[in-house]
């Protein structure tokens, strides 16, 4: 969420750099309800000020000897009442206000930072590094998917006949190699100084909406029908609501979680997209990393974030690049975004593997997350930072392609030979 006050004082600034997102926002409706609300405060201001002033009169004159039956005082009494009938009547519509005003706030999305380069879409987004040798290999490559059904390790009929399409099922060498995955990512990211979490993943409307998944992104998550609850399209979301509304000791700072969970997205927008293997699924396994730290650090943790995040494809030895997301194509809750695309040889290309965000004190807001310093008065909101620490099924599928052989076969990469106590698939 914007700091009101900013827009309040900087609607220009905000508005500049709202445009250069994608999409339409206006602060202008947010600019005049403030207006409106501010005005309606200080007539209740002064309306109370002049409330305590009647009361504090009547009371002088019961002191002094006044009856309460004296003209003067039934008169004071009658303009003590007037004024607070005037007061019950602004309550309403000042809280209103307020409640629109928080309403058309939550629908706006983070102010890109001021080094985010300056795009409209995907392809203005600048390549930052390359790693690894991405190159089509002389022998022909099958697509993941393919060499996967070939090898018996997934079947999308069954998970079809089980639930519905864009899901799959994993058996043998195929599930052990997605468990080894995840092993890996969590002993890698713990050894980085992470804390392990392992999070619900059915959470509440309230969870959903301070990281920004609700109110604008509701389509694309699942929810039960039953209750308030939604299944968790990433364990970015139950993570970072583990302190919401908490203030936290500044000597707790900066606050490192990995966490494995299943994720669920329902993909709303990319009908005819990836409909087939590994890339694009309704239910999928990710291992999330997320920081709570001190607003002048975050910067420096965003980078270490992406050294992380890129150490797991340095170790299965496997090309990626890294690109920085422009304004045009930043999510909506960033400020500032690295993507790491992995290399995949049967389509010549690479593919986003993990996102990796500082959102500044956006989700904070939202959350009320704050921290205090030892001996200082008030607090201060966190900064909120997250990051695929990978997304396993896009992992897997990149360490098919990768690793097939002329034969189609698939070594087992050297890291992951002690997990699956194996060297071909």
């Amino acid at each position: 969420m914007l700091d009101l006050k900013l827009l309040r004082e900087n609607s220009d600034l905000v508005q500049t750099k709202l445009d250069s997102r994608s999409g339409s926002y206006s602060v202008a409706p947010i600019v005049e309800l403030d207006r409106q609300s501010r005005e309606l405060e200080q007539q209740r201001s002064a309306l109370q000020a002049k409330s305590n002033e009647v009361g504090k009169q009547v009371g002088q004159k019961m002191k002094s000897g006044s009856k309460p039956n004296d003209p003067e005082i039934v008169a004071l009494k009658a303009e003590g009442n007037k004024v607070k009938a005037e007061l019950a009547e602004l309550e309403p519509k000042e809280k209103e206000l307020k409640e629109q005003i928080n309403t058309l706030l939550l629908e706006l999305p983070n102010l890109p930072s001021d080094s985010t380069p300056i795009g409209k879409s995907e392809d203005d987004n600048p390549e930052i590094s390359q790693w690894g040798d991405a190159h089509k290999p002389s022998h022909a490559v099958l697509p993941h998917y393919e060499v996967a059904e070939k090898l018996g390790i997934l079947n999308t009929e069954r998970a079809t006949k089980v639930a519905q399409s864009r899901f799959v099922v994993l058996m043998g060498a195929g599930a052990a190699l997605e468990r080894a995955l995840i092993q890996y990512m969590l002993d890698m990211q713990t050894k980085a100084g992470y804390v392990e979490v392992l999070p619900p993943v059915l959470i509440n409307s309230t969870s959903m909406t301070a990281t920004g998944q609700l109110p604008k992104f509701g389509e694309d998550s699942f929810k039960c029908v039953d209750d308030d609850l939604w299944l968790a399209p990433t364990a970015e979301v139950p993570v970072t609501n583990l302190y919401r509304d908490d203030v936290i000791d500044s000597a707790e700072l900066p606050i490192h979680h990995c966490a494995y969970t299943p994720c669920f997205r329902r993909e709303a927008g990319s009908y005819g997209r990836d409909t087939r293997g590994l890339i694009r699924l309704h239910q999928f396994n990710k291992v999330e990393l997320v920081k709570l730290v001190r607003p002048e650090t975050s910067e420096a943790e965003h980078q270490k974030l992406l050294q992380n995040a890129e150490a797991i494809l340095q170790g299965l030895e496997m090309p990626y690049r890294v690109v920085e997301l422009c304004t045009g194509d930043i999510g909506f809750g960033a400020q500032k975004c690295y993507d790491i695309e992995v290399w995949l040889p049967s389509a010549d290309t690479y593919r986003e593997i993990s996102s990796c965000s500082n959102f500044g004190d956006f989700q904070a807001r939202r959350g009320n997350i704050r921290f205090k310093e030892a001996g200082q008065k008030g607090t201060k909101f966190v900064h909120t930072l997250n990051g695929s620490g990978l997304a396993v099924g896009r992992t897997m599928a990149a360490v098919l392609e990768n690793y097939q052989t002329e034969d189609g076969q698939v070594k087992v990469p050297k890291v992951l030979q002690p997990y699956l106590g194996r060297e071909i698939l």
